[in-house]
């Protein structure tokens, strides 16, 4: 089987001493692109869950690329974003990574935000890689059971990119993945949702962006996902209920759809991700705007 996006670890950027993976690790064995679907809304409550990420989104005057106006069009540079990030060449990383710059420049407090925040702050953006690298693990192992050893640390050192596609410098990624636990337990039990945070987490859960008849079709399932794929302590701060039955039920959905991709040609197994790597592709070699 062809496949279609070989991720390349010779990185220009400098690597902050830390290890890298292997020169033949192929990241797209470990990425389901349906899984973006099923984990998307309980990572974006995770990384909004630090309050100067939040408030950042929630008070930001880039209309363009609020989720409530433009959902379609979030969507795109969401899943783009994470295409670009692992599977892009170190070229359409910065071009990206310039594009975002663009949007970011507006997403500072003012004086009357409850917290400070610029979105160019690389603490945040290591919170947000953070996230972003636990959620891809944890639904890959929901679906495809434990990852070996090996495959573990490879995978972690090369979620790197998540921060370095920004600005995060490559030397703030913990170590290894010891220190990122620590940095995990550390910084998740930090996390709190205040009232207006959660009352925009609700409305991402419910799909207020969508349509009625697909909030009614759709609106449920959503927030069992969600819900189910949130770390307890968050699942707390929503005032969420989980029972030990909507464990064992999300256990088996999760590996079921698993058992499924892994039959799927990796082409289809990637969709949509991969879809919207080649739509960069094409606005890049087109001029077009990126985000």
């Amino acid at each position: 089987m062809t496949r279609p996006y070989r991720a390349s670890t010779h990185e220009p950027q400098d690597d902050g001493g830390r290890a890298q993976p292997p020169d033949d690790f192929d990241v797209t064995e470990l990425l389901d692109g349906f899984a973006a679907f099923l984990g998307g809304t309980a990572n974006v409550i995770m990384q909004l869950s630090t309050p100067p990420v939040g408030y950042g989104v929630l008070e930001s005057t880039v209309d363009s690329g609020k989720v409530m106006l433009h959902p379609i069009k979030r969507l795109r540079t969401t899943i783009t974003y994470l295409a670009v990030a692992m599977f892009g060449t170190a070229d359409e990383r910065s071009d990206y990574r310039a594009a975002v710059n663009l949007s970011h420049r507006q997403v500072r407090s003012t004086a009357s935000s409850p917290v400070r925040y610029n979105a160019f702050d690389p603490a945040l953006q290591l919170w947000v890689a953070a996230c972003l690298y636990w959620g891809a693990q944890d639904m890959y192992e929901r679906m495809h059971g434990p990852m070996d050893e090996a495959t573990a640390d490879a995978f972690y050192q090369f979620s790197a990119r998540f921060g370095t596609t920004l600005q995060m410098p490559a030397e703030m990624w913990p170590a290894d993945r010891q220190a990122f636990a620590e940095y995990w337990a550390k910084h998740l039990a930090a996390t709190t949702i205040d009232p207006p945070i959660r009352d925009y987490f609700n409305d991402l859960i419910d799909l207020k962006m969508l349509p009625r008849p697909a909030q009614l079709a759709f609106g449920r399932a959503h927030r069992f996902f969600v819900i189910g794929l949130l770390p307890p302590h968050l699942r707390d701060q929503m005032g969420c209920s989980w029972s030990e039955r909507d464990d064992r039920a999300l256990d088996r959905i999760m590996r079921a759809i698993g058992t499924t991709q892994a039959w799927l040609p990796r082409p289809v197994r990637l969709l949509p991700v991969n879809a919207y790597l080649l739509d960069l592709r094409v606005r890049r070699r087109l001029g077009l705007r990126l985000v």
